[in-house]
């Protein structure tokens, strides 16, 4: 019996010679002989059964993959080598390159490849000679390389042969017509719009205004550029959907920007899953300006929009930020108390204008600043180095002036240069003044309120912003319709003056906060700078006290003029600021958490890890407070353990363009910013920006 086998193995080679002359070949005309492994079945298959002499003809390189594996496109993203061929041809026979299908981002580790997956076939065009006859057999030789990936990577090849039949007419094969018409479809076509691209350091975006692009229309995009490392492949490209306009954010890669319109592949996905590929040239430019968001803040109406600001703008003064200009409040409240009507109506109205219309100015940097193409954003002052020195140095002054050291005018006063004046001046300056020291702080309603706003024209948008500056001056206000109020407050006596020194200390803390934030921001060299400045204003603050207290004019003048000359020496520091490195990187990072980037971010989902993250800045007063309340609490720190879940934290201290992106792209335009990734693919849930323990152990995906 053990002899059966053996023969039928001896005999088996002559009967397939034997069938393969005996049995039809029209098979081997259409798709050749393939080239397997256990990872890839790789063929060269026709789209005609019979061709005509002079007439071109489409081949394909037929790809099927084992799951799990891939092949590449022809900018393969981190890693790989798109698939090649090269054909042996007769004496005027002429084949074109491959013509690329859309491909996929395809996670691969901490990189991402483009490329495809399953079942691929990548269309040429062979033009056969002119000089072929009814009859002959036109031979086609190729032999092809492809790189096949899955945790590891192998180089495959093979060689491949077609005979096709020579009549006066072409014949397509029905065989594989729905094959090629898949992969005609699959390949992208010319994009019916203009393009402009643009970056700005590491950040970069792609623009295209159409009115065929809606939040409805569109619901994913993905940009594949064309040259090897212009992008970072593995980056996440942050989509903003409006009507008539998306814009796409592109990080930076590694390879220099081509001088010409950047060529590339946008794949577009529609509500139902349809995806559909365009070719681009995007015409290179400054950075394209962002679209609204897709989000719920975006389709607020005007009047909702106001009343949200209206109240946030109200909720802003119980904040911690506002808690230093209570002392400027306190006491202007007190002067009040017994004055006639007239002047408390004047009052309550000066600094009501004075915060409206510093928040219209502020509106009005913003949208100036966006138009541009800038990042600016809620509180984006705090951003500047040279700001938040000149605010620290403002804070220190006032306190000073209420701690008695000088003096502007009359005993009591309201505290900076201009703020410090009586009058209605004074009430007016304070006001604006409570408007800049507001902004590190966001108030429920305001997120909305704001992101609506910045998808709005502009004199809708400045409305918003009205709204939410009478909101804020809601309870000084009330004294000007209802200036009888003002009789009920404590009659001004010596108790001032105490209260006064007493409200000295929010200012020096104050003072003292902000110093910390240039320490986020700049290295030893700036902060240097800062604290001599400090010192000089300090000084400056002691001579003008002591020329006020001077009862000899060349004593005044000398006072006067050293403080002067004090002032200058503070205000001649700040260029130092500008030119300072910047400060290192902070690698103490809260217990449990890593720096947040779209690289890192990327990987995490490619893993399949829930991810929480937290959008930060070291002068949002609001995120300090929400991480002591919340994410620093026993529960919520033991619910990511026990869940997986990692916690990238983003800092924006800076206003980086890059985390600019991801607040616009869910409706934000300044920090905080929560979001919680579930596992897998999902949308993430943006928290509200004011947090309990309670809210983010409920958001938190199960484990």
């Amino acid at each position: 019996m053990s002899r059966i086998p053996a023969a039928l193995a001896l005999v088996a080679p002559a009967v397939l010679a034997l069938a393969a002359m005996v049995l039809p070949q029209r098979a081997a005309a259409l798709e050749s002989l393939p080239a397997s492994s256990p990872r890839a079945t790789v063929s060269l298959a026709a789209a005609p059964a019979v061709i005509a002499p002079g007439q071109p003809f489409r081949v394909g390189l037929k790809q099927q993959l084992a799951p799990g594996w891939h092949t590449y496109w022809i900018n393969p993203g981190d890693a790989g080598t798109p698939p090649e061929i090269e054909f042996s041809l007769p004496d005027g026979a002429q084949a074109s390159g491959f013509d690329w299908p859309a491909p996929s981002r395809i996670p691969f580790g901490p990189l991402v490849n483009y490329g495809y997956e399953g079942a691929v076939l990548l269309p040429l065009t062979v033009t056969p000679p002119a000089s072929l006859k009814p009859g002959d057999v036109f031979t086609l030789e190729a032999r092809a390389s492809w790189l096949v990936c899955e945790k590891v990577c192998i180089p495959e090849e093979g060689s491949f042969r077609l005979d096709f039949p020579v009549e006066a007419s072409a014949r397509p094969d029905p065989a594989q017509a729905a094959g090629f018409a898949a992969a005609e479809a699959a390949l992208p076509r010319p994009a019916p719009w203009a393009a402009a691209i643009g970056f700005e350091g590491a950040q970069g975006a792609l623009r295209i205004d159409s009115a065929d692009l809606t939040p409805a229309t569109v619901k994913t995009a993905e940009f594949f550029p064309a040259e090897w490392g212009v992008l970072d492949h593995a980056a996440p490209q942050l989509l903003q959907v409006a009507e008539g306009a998306l814009r796409l954010g592109l990080p930076r890669g590694a390879a220099p920007l081509p001088p010409d319109p950047m060529q590339g592949v946008l794949v577009l996905t529609d509500a139902g899953g349809q995806r559909s590929a365009f070719t681009v040239a995007a015409q290179p430019g400054p950075l394209p300006a962002a679209v609204a968001s897709t989000g719920a803040a975006a389709s607020l109406p005007l009047w909702q929009a106001a009343l949200w600001a209206a109240l946030g703008g109200l909720i802003l003064n119980l904040m911690p930020c506002v808690f230093p200009i209570l002392a400027m409040k306190a006491i202007g409240l007190a002067r009040l108390s017994g004055a006639a009507r007239g002047t408390v109506r004047a009052h309550a109205a000066s600094y009501t204008a004075g915060v409206v219309l510093s928040f219209l100015a502020l509106a009005g940097v913003m949208l100036a600043l966006r138009a541009a193409g800038s990042v600016a954003g809620w509180g984006f002052q705090f951003t500047a180095p040279l700001f938040v020195t000149a605010m620290g140095w403002l804070m220190l002054a006032v306190g000073l002036n209420l701690s008695g050291v000088f003096e502007f005018g009359r005993p009591v006063r309201m505290g900076s240069t201009v703020a410090a004046r009586g009058g209605h001046l004074g009430s007016f300056a304070t006001g604006g003044l409570a408007v800049l020291v507001a902004t590190p702080c966001t108030a429920p309603f305001m997120a909305a309120a704001i992101g609506a706003a910045m998808a709005m024209p502009p004199a809708a948008a400045l409305a918003v912003f009205a709204a939410m500056g009478l909101g804020m001056a809601a309870p000084y206000a009330l004294l000007a319709l209802a200036p009888g109020l003002a009789a009920r407050l404590p009659k001004p006596g010596a108790w001032m003056a105490r209260l006064k020194e007493i409200l000295a200390f929010p200012m020096y803390g104050a003072a003292l906060w902000l110093l910390w934030v240039l320490a986020q921001q700049v290295g030893p060299e700036g902060l240097a700078a800062a604290l001599a400045g400090g010192l000089a204003i300090g000084f400056a603050g002691w001579a003008l006290g002591t020329a006020q207290a001077a009862r000899r004019r060349g004593a005044q003048w000398l006072g006067r003029g050293s403080a002067i000359l004090a002032v200058c020496a503070a205000l001649a520091l700040l260029p130092q600021l500008v030119g300072a490195p910047p400060a290192a990187a902070n690698t103490a990072a809260e217990a449990g958490s890593e720096p947040w980037s779209e690289a890192r971010l990327a990987q995490l989902r490619a893993e399949g890890r829930p991810v929480f993250v937290n959008m930060t800045a070291a002068w949002c007063i609001t995120c300090k407070v929400n991480e002591r309340v919340a994410l620093q609490s026993d529960a919520v720190r033991r619910a990511f353990e026990a869940r997986n879940i990692a916690y990238l934290k983003g800092d924006w201290t800076d206003g980086g363009p890059a985390i600019a992106a991801v607040l616009r792209a869910h409706g934000r335009e300044g920090v905080p910013l929560y979001l919680v990734y579930p596992a897998g693919d999902g949308a993430p849930e943006v928290l509200p920006q004011i947090l309990t323990e309670q809210i983010v152990l409920q958001a938190l995906p199960a484990s």
